[in-house]
């Protein structure tokens, strides 16, 4: 196990150095350029030698791999680079909407949680009842209705009986627990209903599986209570491709509530990827997605570690 452990960890250096030539490389290919999208922004005229200039202070006239070893030299000493957009280091930036992004998905993820086994569970245990076409429906709709118009109805509701607008800034869990939860839960919500969704139809799927297999008939045939055969001999096994989507799911939604964030005027990690895009940000860029690769990378090795916590039958080689 620590063997596998060591592997998995080293594996990681060659991922995330693939990812940061692809995605420095690859934004380069990209038409227009953000110093004349920054000068010329206003409609101004600015003269073709001040633009060439702002380009060699920014270190945009060297060539392709000087900027790249100079830009990947500064992420192994801890120097994401600087914005070159608001002339601000990267890694504050994005430190400063990370909280936020990462509350949202931490607390979507714990609602679908709570939602999804429970749910999932009934309508294997209870196939083809009237509890299981309910749940079915339920976690259907789910899947069907997108995170943001859902959002805009939670909105427009509590407009119309409660008065209550997004707020125009961001309190932090740590200044006012209460104010940031009142902000925060309905974002929360609007994703976690999908995310449980989708929890929901994975569980239900993967305990009608394991409930077919022969330890859970030998179980029964020993008279081990229903209850016990579920929960100590099916869950166990059935659990482990639900925690894969829980995982990834989650790792999708650090950078991926673009539209929740608009609707309900967050500014996150969703909101500056899209801001720095559009404006041609290549060093925001870089930084943003090498923190969604990490994130993807962490996720994917924190559930093979659970894969051995939940399996005792699983032995890494």
């Amino acid at each position: 196990m620590l063997a596998y452990t060591i592997r998995r960890i080293l594996l990681m250096i060659p991922t995330l150095f693939g990812v940061a030539v692809l995605v420095f490389f690859m934004l380069r290919v990209m038409p227009g350029d953000i110093v004349e999208t920054m000068l010329r922004e206003g409609g101004g005229n600015i003269p073709q030698h001040v633009i060439e200039q702002e380009r060699a202070r920014l270190g945009l006239d060297r060539p392709l791999y000087v900027q790249f070893f100079s830009w990947f030299g500064g992420i192994l000493q801890g120097d994401f680079g600087t914005s070159m957009w608001t002339g601000r280091p990267v890694i504050h930036e994005i430190g400063s909407r990370l909280e936020l992004s990462l509350q949202v998905a931490l607390m979507a993820t714990l609602l679908a949680v709570l939602i999804a086994l429970p749910l999932g569970t009934l309508a294997a245990i209870f196939k083809n009842t009237l509890i299981d076409h309910v749940i079915r429906v339920i976690s259907i709709a789910g899947l069907a209705v997108p995170s943001f118009w859902l959002g805009m109805i939670i909105i427009l509701t509590l407009l119309t009986f409660y008065s209550w607008i997004p707020p125009l800034t961001f309190v932090s869990i740590f200044d006012d627990p209460w104010r940031n939860l009142s902000q925060l839960i309905w974002p929360a919500m609007a994703v976690g209903y999908r995310y449980s969704a989708v929890a929901t139809r994975m569980t239900r799927s993967s305990i009608l599986e394991v409930m077919q297999e022969d330890y859970i008939r030998t179980a029964r045939a020993k008279g081990v209570y229903e209850r016990l055969v579920v929960a100590r001999h099916g869950m166990r096994n059935a659990l482990l491709p639900v925690i894969t989507v829980i995982g990834l799911e989650f790792a999708f939604l650090i950078g991926g509530l673009v539209v929740t964030e608009q609707v309900f005027n967050l500014n996150g990690i969703g909101r500056l990827f899209v801001q720095a895009t559009a404006r041609g940000d290549y060093t925001m860029v870089q930084g943003l997605v090498l923190l969604v690769a990490v994130t993807f990378i962490l996720v994917n090795f924190m559930i093979d570690m659970l894969y051995a916590v939940l399996d005792p039958r699983i032995r890494y080689k």
